[in-house]
């Protein structure tokens, strides 16, 4: 069976964001075993896996980030809505826009330390819609 809906996040400062929270609390009862896919519908944002435990990650990941792909480099054409714009989109194919984690238990089936992270690229992104769908 599969049961699928889409939710929209609040508007989200420029950063990384757990949400795992925000993720179960929206979901109907899980199936005992199965899995839970996530899309992101925007292409300068993104969704991974990461720990949840330290906040110093979501600083680290943007500077790595920045440091990978900079603004203002001067390569970049696609800039027409500002020097956030080109950088959100590579970043948001590195990242990726999707992710699957199993379902085992009626549980997310994640490790200790993961947790569920929205990465927002964007200086100003809004609010920004994700699919969830679980197959079980």
């Amino acid at each position: 069976m599969i049961k699928q809906l889409e939710i929209t996040l609040p508007g989200f400062r420029r950063g990384y964001h757990l949400i795992t929270s925000l993720i179960e609390k929206e979901l109907p009862e899980l199936p005992e075993k199965g899995l839970l896919h996530i899309l992101v519908k925007h292409t300068s944002a993104g969704i991974t896996l990461n720990e949840n435990a330290d906040p110093t990650v979501r600083s680290d990941f943007e500077s790595f980030m920045n440091k990978m792909i900079p603004e203002n480099d001067p390569v970049y054409q696609h800039t027409l809505e500002g020097s956030d714009d080109i950088t959100g989109h590579l970043k948001s194919s590195v990242i990726g826009a999707e992710l699957t984690i199993p379902i085992t238990n009626h549980r997310l089936n994640l490790g200790t330390w993961q947790g569920i992270y929205f990465c927002e690229f964007r200086n100003s992104g809004g609010r920004r819609k994700i699919v969830l769908t679980i197959l079980s």
